[in-house]
């Protein structure tokens, strides 16, 4: 769907979430604490949200809930378990780096 992929490139990170979902907010305040502005988009407050959650859900090969998703550099990178994984080995702050999601 050409909407998530527009949105997907819109800036260094970008996350598609929901209002009410705990783990789409500590994904969030993760990349807030780290210094990251990222685009979050509530698919429950987006006119096609239902639409772009099915896109999304087939992106990530069928997994539902299909939020969070987060993007970096325009790139997939995954759900909770994912980018909590690449924070706990270190490898998340150097590929938000390369991304321009971070100076320092």
């Amino acid at each position: 769907m050409d909407r998530v992929a527009n949105l997907a490139s819109e800036r260094a990170v970008v996350v598609f979430t929901t209002s009410n979902c705990s783990m789409c907010h500590s994904v969030t305040s993760l990349l807030a604490n780290l210094g990251v502005n990222a685009a979050v988009h509530e698919l429950d407050r987006e006119p096609r949200g239902r639409e772009m959650e099915r896109e999304l859900a087939r992106m990530l090969g069928g997994r539902v809930p299909a939020v969070p998703a987060v993007f970096i550099g325009g790139d997939l990178v995954g759900g909770t378990n994912r980018v909590m994984a690449l924070h706990l080995s270190g490898e998340l702050v150097p590929m938000l780096k390369n991304a321009g999601a971070l100076w320092l």
